[in-house]
């Protein structure tokens, strides 16, 4: 009688006897000691033998696969998984052009260090490298965009693999990995033993040496020097978890904190200690106050491009600390004073544990004076409220009606609104941040309701970018998701015409998208999913609230002013400081 990996007993390890099993039920052994539920997948011709396995895995009861429709939503939506538990998200796809279609995904999570275990079909050892049928080098193609991958040319490599697999996704600076698994190794039996998560440390790993004394003491005397020392948190500071011990440091020192785009949630916004967002869309006051800082505490953030501008007028007359678990990212795009190389949260806390008491919080007086000036002098934009819904004020209104949400976005205009006025806790904010990948929204909310089905998940997303994904309203119809999915539509591609508008004489190019475009409504209730249109203010408040309350997923599609640009804004090549579009409120 042939033994599946149901024949183990539960607690069983490695040194069990071993058992005689397909590839496929090893692999799916193999995940289930590696603490995985949940897999998002569309199955094909070369991943059958491993989806027969799962069969059996749903059958047991231990795992749950959710099938999208496309497998780019399946690997969006294991990002989504990922981001909002810090847990490693699992999506499998077939061999070729499901292969293929799993790239974009990968490369958003290898953006913005999102831990996935990929798992792609591939055609049979034999075929490799005849041009068979559906084959293509998916190892070759992701290998820019994947911390490491493998094809698996031996079933018994398989436990060994996915051990690995799990560590280096999670480990130092999280990621994306790849497993391939040619279809006649998913079926060929073999005697199968388990390997525990940990019990394989990878070759030419390296882990991060301790905390040097002596660069926290440097650290500890900048700040100490410092009168107008800013905090500039990144999303390094999301994956330690590292919150706590931020808003401890802030507040001993009375240090203003801005967040990039992949860090919001690392402080709570409503702090009179946050500055908001800052960067190309960031608040008025955050670019200011990076401008005239005198010392900038990065804590795991990259110097992106779309935060500092143009580089060398970033933070001009500051020193820099700089701490990040990536050695890497250290002085690649700004030399620094003092590295920390090391957990964001392991070396904060080094740093709050030496904190002297109060002797330093009337030191920042006169330069949070400064940046509550520039708050009062530069607010936000407060949308009026006549004529056409403007879309910022929707964007308020979700953050007074549902607090406390999980919100994917989108990529686009939607997307710098939502984060200029949401105010998300820690992993509440979800978004393609590095890639900036249009359709990423929708799938990602999956995910996120997925691992926590009792919050609430609201999807924001542009008209444009929400179709690039739109079948995935099947996946929501299918498993009862109730996600809510709110469309801020201004029938444009928004960010490409704006940027039209102010750098290219207003040509449109291709951007107008009012032509050919669906009837949301009636299409999201073909997939079975309840539609509402919400095209004059008057409706905003109930009806928005009527669609977030409604028992189910649901599609909103509001209409807004066409013509309305997201500012602030810093153009390409300038500085921070030069900004266009800001309020300037009278003194």
């Amino acid at each position: 009688m042939t033994l599946t990996s149901r024949s183990f007993s539960k607690g069983s390890s490695k040194n069990d006897n071993p058992v005689w099993i397909t590839g496929a039920d090893a692999l799916m052994d193999s995940l289930k000691i590696h603490g995985v539920k949940v897999i998002f997948g569309y199955p094909g011709g070369a991943i059958l033998p491993i989806y027969d396995s799962v069969h059996k895995a749903e059958q047991d009861g231990w795992l749950k696969h959710f099938m999208v429709r496309h497998e780019q939503g399946g690997s969006h939506a294991a990002d989504g998984y990922a981001r909002s538990t810090g847990e490693v998200g699992v999506c499998f796809g077939t061999s070729g052009p499901g292969a293929t279609n799993l790239v974009t995904g990968i490369a958003t999570a290898q953006m913005d260090s999102v831990p996935l275990v990929v798992v792609t079909g591939q055609v049979p050892r034999p075929a490799i490298g005849t041009d068979a049928f559906q084959e293509t080098d998916i190892f070759g193609i992701t290998l820019p965009i994947v911390k490491h991958s493998w094809v698996i040319r031996d079933p018994s490599d398989i436990a060994k693999v996915v051990s690995e697999a799990f560590f280096i996704a999670s480990s130092g600076r999280p990621g994306p990995v790849l497993i391939d698994i040619p279809k006649d190794v998913g079926q060929e039996f073999f005697n199968y033993q388990r390997v525990l998560p940990g019990e394989i440390i990878p070759k030419g790993f390296k882990r991060n040496g301790d905390i040097n004394d002596g660069d926290i003491n440097k650290a500890i005397k900048l700040i100490e020097d410092s009168e107008r020392p800013l905090l500039y948190v990144g999303g390094g500071a999301i994956s330690s978890g590292a919150h706590d011990e931020i808003r401890t440091l802030a507040k001993n020192y009375q240090i203003p904190v801005t967040t990039t785009l992949m860090g919001k949630g690392a402080f709570d916004e409503k702090d009179n200690l946050s500055v908001g967002m800052l960067g190309m869309h960031g608040t008025a006051y955050a670019n200011f106050a990076v401008t005239e800082c005198d010392l900038l505490i990065a804590i795991g953030a990259r110097f992106d491009d779309r935060v500092t501008g143009k580089l060398d007028t970033f933070a001009p007359n500051a020193k820099v600390i700089h701490i990040d678990i990536d050695p890497a990212e250290v002085n690649k795009n700004r030399n620094v004073d003092v590295a920390i190389v090391s957990d964001v949260s392991k070396a904060v806390l080094k740093i709050n544990e030496q904190f002297l008491g109060n002797k330093f919080t009337c030191q920042t007086k006169n330069w949070l004076e400064k940046i509550d000036f520039w708050k009062n002098k530069h607010p936000l934009y407060d949308p009026p409220k006549e004529g056409e819904i403007y879309p910022q004020e929707v964007i308020l209104k979700v953050r007074e009606l549902s607090p406390e949400a999980y919100v994917t976005t989108d990529v686009g205009q939607h997307q710098m609104w939502a984060a200029q006025y949401l105010r998300n806790s820690p992993r509440k904010w979800i978004s393609s941040a590095g890639l900036g990948t249009m359709g990423f929204g929708l799938p990602a909310a999956i995910g996120v309701k997925v691992a926590l089905p009792n919050s609430d998940v609201i999807c924001i997303a542009g008209d444009a970018s929400v179709l690039m994904n739109i079948q995935e309203l099947g996946t929501l119809s299918q498993y009862g998701l109730k996600v809510k999915l709110i469309i801020i539509n201004n029938r444009w591609q928004g960010m490409v015409r704006q940027w039209q508008e102010s750098f290219y004489d207003e040509r449109y190019s291709s951007s107008d998208m009012s032509c050919g475009e669906p009837d949301f409504v009636k299409l999201a209730e073909s997939f079975g999913v309840k539609g509402y249109l919400i095209s004059d203010r008057e409706q905003l408040q109930n009806e928005l609230k009527n669609a977030l309350d409604h028992d189910g997923p649901a599609l909103i599609n509001i209409l807004v002013r066409r013509g309305e640009n997201c500012y602030p804004m810093v153009p390409p090549g300038k500085s921070n400081a030069q900004m266009v579009g800001y309020v300037n409120c009278e003194d």
